[in-house]
């Protein structure tokens, strides 16, 4: 049973940077509420400043959610697999985004590519199949029609 992960074997790995982003968040977070809570209780009474604990509490509750928030924003940018191969797009079905005459845009797999159609014109919402990539741009051609 060696080759079965169970959880006390589960490790970080240094190749998984969303996993790494949510520890980074918990312990910085924790570490900047500690630090607003020291500049509540003991710097601001240095200069007369006396905030009640319910003060103290609506701050680190603030935060807290400020943290949250950023924290839901950022997360799913890390957690996007980066592509390996581009060329693996080839072969792709995709949508006319603007006219291609013969130049323009297709969506494929979501994303947005500049495009050139070897068929020459092709209409907006038309379906694309990627024949090439060349840099950051698409050849795409007609998609065929299957008659099965």
């Amino acid at each position: 049973m060696d080759g079965i992960k169970t959880p006390d074997k589960v490790k970080l790995s240094k190749r998984d940077p969303a996993r790494w982003h949510t520890v980074y968040s918990i312990i910085s977070t924790a570490v900047e509420e500690a630090a607003i809570a020291a500049l509540i209780l003991w710097i601001l009474p240095i200069f007369g400043i006396v905030l009640p604990a319910w003060g103290l509490w609506l701050a680190l509750i603030v935060f807290a959610i400020y943290s949250y928030i950023m924290y839901r924003i950022g997360h799913p940018t890390i957690s996007y697999r980066k592509v390996s191969a581009p060329e693996s797009i080839v072969g792709s079905t995709g949508v006319v985004e603007k006219d291609l005459n013969p130049d323009g845009f297709v969506r494929v797999r979501g994303e947005l590519w500049k495009a050139h159609s070897k068929d020459g014109y092709l209409a907006k919402n038309q379906e694309v199949t990627v024949s090439g990539i060349d840099g950051l741009k698409l050849t795409v051609n007609k998609k065929p029609i299957d008659y099965r």
